[in-house]
């Protein structure tokens, strides 16, 4: 039994108790793994946002990076230059905090910002070459970390997290938005590339 056994078992029991008692959508009850697995997922993100692997990273790659500031970054990395409504849709984020992640990384010289076609009221952004750097750093950085833990893995069990990972990915993004204030303004995600 591990050392967060103590405290983790009582906090799963609570969660399996509330699932118990909650119908989903169809009437269903969720699972206990399903909140098993949210409970691993959650310590899996909260992992990504801890400060010592972001201030390791940045001390690594020459530049702070937020997690949504990697985003922005891999998405301009894999689709070139973008409006921010785009890149906002692309990174799963709404367009005010696009433009807060666009700011640092403007401020840092990792993203250009310029009018699009002469117009000053629409605003497209690109990376720049040290931008286009410092993501490959970036990437470099967490394949490092991954494999230095995935190495032990069997190939087989490597190959299957990644297809479950990307299903998930893939399912999850398919749920719809839910506008924070504005109810009226709610859009469906959009998907970046060929229409």
């Amino acid at each position: 039994m591990s050392e967060t056994a103590p405290i983790t078992e009582p906090i799963l029991a609570q969660a399996r108790a509330a699932l118990s008692e909650a119908p989903t959508e169809a009437g269903a009850r969720p699972a206990a793994v399903d909140a098993e697995l949210e409970r691993a997922l959650e310590g899996l993100f909260r992992l990504g946002a801890n400060r010592r692997f972001n201030l390791r990273q940045t001390l690594s790659v020459g530049a702070p990076v937020t997690r949504a500031g990697y985003a922005a970054l891999r998405s301009l990395n894999d689709h070139g230059t973008l409006s921010i409504r785009r890149l906002a849709d692309a990174c799963a984020m709404d367009a005010a905090t696009a433009s807060r992640q666009l700011m640092q990384l403007v401020d840092e010289g990792l993203v250009e910002r310029r009018s699009a076609d002469g117009d000053a009221r629409q605003a497209e952004v690109s990376l720049t070459p040290r931008g286009r750097e410092v993501y490959k750093r970036i990437v470099a950085y967490r394949l490092d970390q991954l494999t230095s833990v995935l190495d032990a893995w069997p190939e087989a069990d490597r190959a299957t997290l990644t297809d479950l990972v990307t299903r998930l990915a893939r399912d999850l993004a398919r749920l719809p938005r839910v506008a924070r204030a504005n109810p009226s303004s709610h859009r469906p995600a959009q998907s970046i590339g060929p229409d």
